[in-house]
This record gives C-alpha cells, structure tokens and sequence, in this order.
C-alpha cells in the first residue's frame, strides 16, 4: 500500500500544482471575454439603436411582434449590458438579459439552425450569436472575476460592514 501511495505521490503534486496554476487564470480568461464581448455586444447593439429603421425592417421580416420596440429593446440591452459586461458591474444581473437576448436571436434569426441543432452542430455553433451567448453563460456563471467593478463594490460593501 505504501508503495502504491508513494508512487502517486508526484502525479499527485504535479496535478495540484498545475491546478493551481491553471485556477490563477481564471481572472484574467474571465477579464479577456468580458473586455471583448463587452465591446462587440455594445458595437451590436449600438448599430442597432444607429440603424433602427433596419433594425426595425429585420425584426419585421422575422415576424418579431411589435418589431419597432423589440429592435429599441434589443439594442439598448445590447449596448447598455455590453458596457456593464465589459466594466464588470452587475455583470450576473446584465448576463441573464444578455442569454436572454441571444436565445431569442437564435429562436428568430436562427431558427433552423436550432431545429437541426442534433443534425448539424456545427452550423449552431457558427451562427453569430454563439459566441455571445457562451459569453454570457460563462458569466452568468462564473461572475466577473476579480478584475471587475463588481468585485470593487464587493470589497468596499464588506469593508463597511465591518467598520
């Protein structure tokens, strides 16, 4: 038994270690979608809100009820939560609303796709709201990582607290 044991030892150190090093990671990975996610949900939904009269004519062609306040919705949760998502603030909050956002995009623009989600695979993670929407469920999940407002407000509402 012993042997056994002393035999898994450096496996065991090395797979702690490498953990370890992987865990420290997790912030900056977290850091890194959050920045360019971020940003290309607010570019999103920016030439949303900049185009809106084809925002609008899209969301009609997909037959989207009352289209012209669905595009404004869309876009401003896009534009507001790409921000909030790229500073780290409320990022939890804003990441539901994004999923949310994204599934309804997949449910509209890309229906098919979803309907031969189990056929085709790969055409359901190429459409362009995948990336989008793992972001936000990376998020959603994970929360923002250290390097985040949220994290700042975190500390700062403890410190008082305590006091």
């Amino acid at each position: 038994m012993a042997i056994a044991s002393s035999l898994f030892r450096p496996a065991e150190t090395l797979y702690t270690r490498l953990t370890t090093m992987l865990n420290k990671g997790q912030d900056i990975m977290l850091l890194a979608l959050r920045l360019y996610w971020g940003w290309q949900f607010f570019q999103t939904g920016k030439g949303k809100l900049m185009n809106l009269d084809r925002t609008i004519e899209y969301f009609t062609s997909l037959n989207i009820p009352l289209p012209a306040l669905n595009a404004v919705l869309a876009g401003s949760t896009e534009c507001i939560g790409g921000i909030l998502l790229l500073l780290g603030l409320c990022s939890r909050v804003v990441s539901i609303q994004l999923i949310f956002v994204m599934i309804i995009a997949y449910l509209t623009a890309e229906l098919e796709t979803v309907q031969n989600l189990f056929m085709n695979p790969d055409e359901f993670t190429s459409a362009s709201p995948f990336l989008f929407l793992l972001t936000s469920v990376i998020v959603a999940i994970f929360g923002a990582g250290k390097f985040s407002l949220d994290t700042l407000l975190a500390n700062v509402l403890s410190k008082r607290t305590k006091s």
